[in-house]
């Protein structure tokens, strides 16, 4: 019971680092119709750098914000100054979007070098708490609390808010929403931006449960990519959805059948694929 306790938890924190990561990800593709390929490179430019900052200054807080600022502020850039100029070009966007990933990964590589990078947590935020059930460390329970918080803000933006309205409307018909006046391509880099931050926030936080490695940005990206995928694009409701299967099958496909990961790991995304090609909670094209 206690190894069930534990993948439980683990795929519990799995799915907490996917939701942050997908959801402003499943947003920005909802709006803008891009999947940007980037997002796991701006997972680990945000997990290098906040990790950085908290080595230099101690403050974990500072690091968050250190390392969703400079996800934020590449994530602006490359929306601004590269993907306008293809709006709308689905393969130059693909194409565009592998191409910063693989420029941002291979520059970290050469500053940080290849070696692995682990968060360097307080004592008291490393220490085990007690859930009833076992011990588990207390930082991984406040990125799990982190991730229900932040699901309630996205749904009370989305739900109760005019900017959450704006951006709905641009997800379910952009043309419609364009000439009832919104200002869909601000939205645009609003949304892209906050995805953006989110990725470099998971990258520092994630740094707590996965080691920064070379090649961590492409598993990041196709779990992502697999958490959106079975919730359907655009929903932050599939992309929470999403997370908790991905999060829950890749912890307990790992502890008991390591050899067949993989293939448990896609078998939700395969399965939706066929029966249910727009995802959980995504709408039929």
């Amino acid at each position: 019971m206690n190894t069930f306790y534990f993948l439980t938890l683990n795929g519990l924190t799995m799915a907490a680092l996917l939701f942050i990561m997908a959801s402003g990800l499943t947003l920005a593709f909802g709006l803008m119709r891009v999947v940007n390929l980037a997002h796991g490179a701006f997972y680990l430019l945000g997990g290098y750098v906040g990790v950085q900052v908290i080595r230099d200054t101690g403050s974990l807080t500072l690091g968050l914000l250190a390392g969703g600022a400079i996800a934020l502020l590449v994530g602006l850039l490359m929306e601004r100054f590269l993907l306008q100029r293809v709006r709308g070009l689905d393969l130059s966007e693909a194409l565009l979007t592998i191409a910063v990933g693989l420029i941002i990964a291979d520059a970290l590589l050469v500053i940080y070098g290849g070696q692995p990078v682990s968060l360097p947590l307080p004592r008291e935020l490393r220490a085990p708490v007690d859930l009833g059930v076992m011990m588990y460390p207390y930082f991984r329970v406040l990125i799990m609390i982190f991730a229900v918080l932040l699901g309630i803000v996205l749904w009370l933006v989305m739900t109760y808010t005019r900017l959450g309205a704006a951006i709905r409307a641009g997800v379910d018909d952009r043309e419609t929403a364009m000439s009832q006046g919104i200002n869909v391509p601000l939205l645009f880099g609003g949304v892209f931006a906050v995805a953006s931050f989110l990725a470099g926030v998971a990258g520092v936080v994630g740094t707590s449960y996965m080691s920064l490695t070379q090649g961590l940005d492409v598993r990041v990206l196709m779990l992502s990519l697999v958490v959106i995928i079975i919730g359907g694009m655009g929903s932050l409701k599939g992309a929470a959805v999403g997370a908790l299967i991905t999060g829950m099958v890749s912890s307990f496909a790992t502890g008991y059948l390591p050899q067949f990961a993989l293939f448990f790991l896609f078998l939700p995304m395969t399965l939706i694929l066929v029966f249910r090609p727009q995802g959980l909670f995504g709408r039929a094209a």
